[in-house]
C-alpha cells in the first residue's frame, strides 16, 4: 500500500489544529479529488481536467455516540488500485470493467472514536462511503446517524435538472413521496425548491465553460448550438442502499455548503420508522456517486451504480427477460375482468410477448379461483402472467387491493407460495411513499422472499433503485417518475412527453433501471382510439422509447385494436425489440431536448432518437458500428396540414464510410437505425 497523506504545517498560531490533506487521482490522471482537514472539519474537492467542478464539501456526520463532523484530525491515509469485471443481463452493459484508485482517510474525532472515508476514482465516476468501526471506548454495538454533513458544493454558475422532493403523506391517497414530482431544467442551482424540502436523486447539473469566440461575422448558428456549447456534467446520486440504511435526497442549495445529505422526513410511511439510520457496529453507510465528463456520454454509460457494489443473494432460478402487455393504462379499472385480460393475453401471444401484467383489483374483480384459470390459459399461449399488488398495511390511504399481502413475512409467504403454484413470474408492488430505513428493509424482504419463489419484482410508486438490479438479482426495475399513466390522465403530460423522455436516459435511466409504462401505440388515449385526447408523439418516437428506456423486462402497451390499425413494419419491429443490451453508447443529445443512443444486442445494433421538442432538429451522427452499411430507417415524414404529429415510414439510409449520417427528426418524432 502507497501512504498518501501530507501534513501541512501551518505557521498561523491562532489555528487550533494542523492543516493536513489527502489526494487520490482516476488512473487516467484526469479527475482528482482532494480531502482537507482545514480547523477540525473534514472537506474534499473534485477536480476534473484542471478545473474544480466540486468547490469544498463537507464530510461527516453525527450520531448518538458522539460527533464525526467537528473536531477531527486525519490520522492516515492509503491509497491502493482496484478493477473488478463482472458480468450483468439486466442493465445497459452485460460485460463490466472497473478499474479505480481507491483513498481510504482516517479520522480520529475528540473522543478518539475513529471513521473512515473511502474514495473510489475511475475515469469519470467517483463513489464514497463511510466505513465505522466499533469503538473501544464504552464498546458500543450499534449507532444512530441522526444526520449527515455530506454536501455537494455545486459552482453556483451551474445550472440543474433535478426533480423536487415532496412533503410527505401528500398526493393522492397519501402516497408520496413517490418521486413523481415535474422535472426543472436548466435552473440556476440557487433557486428554491417547489415544496423546500430539496431534490430527489439522481441530480444532473452542468457547469457552463468559456469558449473561444467565433470567428467570422454574421454566421447562421445551428439549431442545436446553444446545446452543443462546452460544458463540464455532473451526475450525482447514492448507490449500495439496503435494509442497513435508510435512502437520502439533496437539500436545498446552501450558499456555503451546497447541496447537502438530507434524511427521510418524520412523516414518510404513516410516521412509521426513525427518519434516521441505525447501523450495526461494525459498519457502512451507502456510496455517494459522483459522475464527471465533457461531453454527455459519461453520463449515460456510466455504470458505477454497480461497480462498487454486490449480489446481497444468489437468483433462485434463471430470470428471463422480455416485455409485457398491460390492459390498465388505457382500459383501466373496469379492464381488470377475466375476459379483457384473455385479449391482452392473446395479444401478447401475436406479438410474441413473453408476459401480460394484470393489474390492480384482480382480486376482487377476477377472483383467485379464476386466475389460476387465468393463467393456465395464458401458459396455453405461450405466455407467463405478472401480477399487481399494494404495498399498504398502514402506510398510505391507497385502497386497490390485493392489499395486506407483501407487508409482512407471513402474508408474503402464503401469498408468493399460491403464485409459483399458479405459475405467475413475476410481481410489481406499488404504494411505498417513503426513503426511510423500514421502507428499504421492506423492499429488501419482498425481492428476497420473492427470490425463494422464482419471482421477479417490478417497483411502482415507489424510491429510485440504488445499485438493485446487482444486489438483488430478482430486482427488475422501478416506476420514480412522472410515467405513462400521466400521459393518459391529462392532455398536458401527454404534450410533456417528448420533455420527460429526452429527460430520463440522462438522469433517472442512468442511474438505474427504469419501467416508464409503456411502447404506447394508440393515437388517442382511450379505448376506442377516437376519443379523448390525442397522444402528441409519433409511432416511431414511441417504438424508439424501446430503446432508449432501459429495463430487463419492457411494457409494451399496444392494444389489441393496433392489431388491425398498425403498419406491418411497425408491428414487426415491435416483435423483435430486444430488452437486453451489451453495450450502451452516447450519441448525441441534450436534456429534454432530444437524445439519440445505441445499443448493442449481442452482434446487433438498434440506434435510436427522439425529438421532444416541437420543431425539426437536423443532426450528423457519428456511427461507426454501421461504416459503410445501408441500414434500416424509421422515421417520420414531415407533418401535414391536420396531422397532430407526422406519420411513420420505414426507408434504407447509407452510411458513408466514416462513419457519418444526416438525419431530420421530426418535431416530437423518432429516428430507429438497424442492420
Amino acid at each position: 500500500m502507497k501512504k498518501h497523506i501530507l501534513l501541512l504545517v501551518s505557521f498561523c498560531l491562532s489555528l487550533p489544529m494542523l492543516a493536513q490533506q489527502a489526494q487520490v487521482a482516476s488512473p487516467n490522471g484526469q479527475l482528482r479529488v482532494n480531502v482537507y482537514n482545514d480547523g477540525g472539519h473534514a472537506e474534499y474537492e473534485v477536480v476534473y481536467q484542471g478545473i474544480t467542478v466540486l468547490e469544498r464539501s463537507q464530510i461527516g456526520f453525527c450520531t448518538n455516540i458522539g460527533d464525526f463532523a467537528g473536531n477531527l484530525q486525519m490520522t492516515d491515509a492509503h491509497e491502493k488500485p482496484v478493477s473488478k469485471h463482472y458480468q450483468m443481463d439486466r442493465v445497459k452493459a452485460s460485460d463490466i470493467r472497473y478499474e479505480a484508485n481507491q483513498l481510504d482517510v482516517e479520522f480520529e474525532n475528540s473522543d478518539h472514536h475513529c471513521m473512515m472515508v473511502t474514495f473510489c476514482v475511475s475515469d469519470n465516476d467517483i463513489a464514497f462511503r463511510y466505513s465505522i468501526p466499533r469503538p473501544e471506548k464504552d464498546n458500543p454495538k450499534c449507532m444512530n446517524i441522526l444526520s449527515e454533513e455530506t454536501s455537494f458544493k455545486v459552482p453556483v454558475s451551474a445550472k440543474s435538472f433535478i426533480c423536487p422532493q415532496i412533503h410527505p403523506m401528500a398526493g393522492w391517497e397519501r402516497t408520496k413521496p413517490s418521486y413523481e414530482e415535474d422535472y426543472k431544467a436548466d435552473e440556476p442551482v440557487n433557486v428554491k425548491s417547489r415544496f423546500g424540502h430539496g431534490y430527489t436523486f439522481p441530480c444532473l447539473f452542468r457547469i457552463p465553460q468559456p469558449v473561444a469566440a467565433e470567428k467570422g461575422k454574421g454566421k447562421k448558428r445551428a439549431q442545436t448550438a446553444e446545446w452543443k456549447e462546452k460544458n463540464i456534467w455532473l451526475l450525482i446520486s447514492e448507490t449500495g442502499v439496503s435494509s442497513k440504511y435508510c435512502a437520502s435526497h439533496l437539500s436545498d442549495y446552501q450558499t456555503d455548503k451546497g447541496y447537502q445529505i438530507a434524511f427521510p422526513m418524520e412523516g414518510e410511511n404513516n410516521g412509521v420508522g426513525s427518519a434516521f439510520a441505525a447501523v450495526s457496529l461494525p459498519g457502512e453507510t451507502p456510496w455517494r456517486t459522483i459522475t464527471v465528463g465533457e461531453t454527455l456520454k459519461p453520463i449515460v454509460e456510466t455504470t458505477i451504480a454497480y461497480d462498487v457494489v454486490e449480489p446481497l443473494y444468489e437468483p433462485s432460478q434463471e430470470y428471463k427477460p422480455g416485455r409485457y402487455t398491460w390492459s390498465w393504462l388505457i382500459w383501466q379499472d373496469k379492464s381488470i375482468n377475466y375476459e379483457d385480460q384473455v385479449k391482452f393475453i392473446d395479444l401478447a401471444s401475436a406479438m410474441n410477448i413473453e408476459f401480460c401484467l394484470v393489474d390492480n383489483w384482480w382480486d376482487t374483480q377476477i377472483g383467485r379461483e379464476r386466475m389460476a384459470e387465468l393463467s393456465r390459459y395464458a401458459q396455453s399461449k405461450g405466455v407467463k402472467l405478472m401480477l399487481w399488488y399494494n404495498s399498504n398495511g398502514y402506510s398510505n390511504d391507497a385502497p386497490q387491493g390485493p392489499r395486506d399481502c407483501m407487508n409482512s413475512a407471513i402474508a408474503r409467504e402464503r401469498e408468493m407460495k399460491w403464485l409459483k403454484s399458479i405459475g405467475v413470474v413475476g410481481i410489481k408492488v406499488d404504494f411505498f411513499g417513503s426513503d426511510k430505513q423500514e421502507t428499504m428493509r421492506l423492499y429488501e424482504d419482498i425481492l428476497s422472499d420473492a427470490n425463494r419463489y422464482g419471482l421477479q419484482v417490478v417497483f411502482h410508486g415507489c424510491t429510485i433503485p440504488r445499485g438493485w438490479e446487482r444486489m438483488y438479482p430478482n430486482y427488475v426495475s422501478s416506476e420514480a417518475a412522472l410515467a405513462s399513466e400521466n400521459v393518459f390522465f391529462t392532455e398536458q403530460h401527454a404534450k410533456s412527453e417528448g420533455f420527460e423522455l429526452t429527460m430520463h436516459p440522462f438522469s433517472r435511466n442512468a442511474l438505474g433501471a427504469f419501467d416508464w409504462g409503456g411502447v404506447i401505440m394508440n393515437r388517442y388515449l382511450s379505448k376506442d382510439n377516437k376519443s379523448r385526447h390525442p397522444r402528441h408523439t409519433s409511432d416511431v418516437f414511441e417504438m424508439a422509447t424501446g430503446i432508449t428506456n432501459q429495463t430487463f423486462v419492457q411494457c409494451i402497451a399496444m392494444q389489441p385494436n393496433n392489431l388491425e390499425e398498425l403498419p406491418q413494419f411497425e408491428m414487426d419491429f415491435i416483435r423483435q425489440l430486444p430488452t437486453t443490451w451489451d453495450e450502451t453508447c452516447f450519441i448525441d443529445g441534450f436534456p429534454t431536448k432530444y437524445v439519440v443512443l445505441a445499443r448493442r444486442h449481442g452482434n446487433d445494433w438498434y440506434v435510436a432518437g427522439l425529438n421532444g421538442t416541437d420543431v425539426p432538429i437536423t443532426l450528423t451522427l457519428d456511427l461507426p458500428m454501421f461504416a459503410g452499411q445501408t441500414v434500416k430507417f424509421y422515421t417520420d415524414e414531415p407533418k401535414k396540414d391536420g396531422e397532430i404529429v407526422p406519420s411513420s415510414a420505414l426507408k434504407t439510409l447509407k452510411v458513408d464510410k466514416k462513419g457519418k449520417a444526416k438525419i431530420t427528426m421530426q418535431p416530437m418524432g423518432g429516428l430507429i437505425l438497424v442492420k
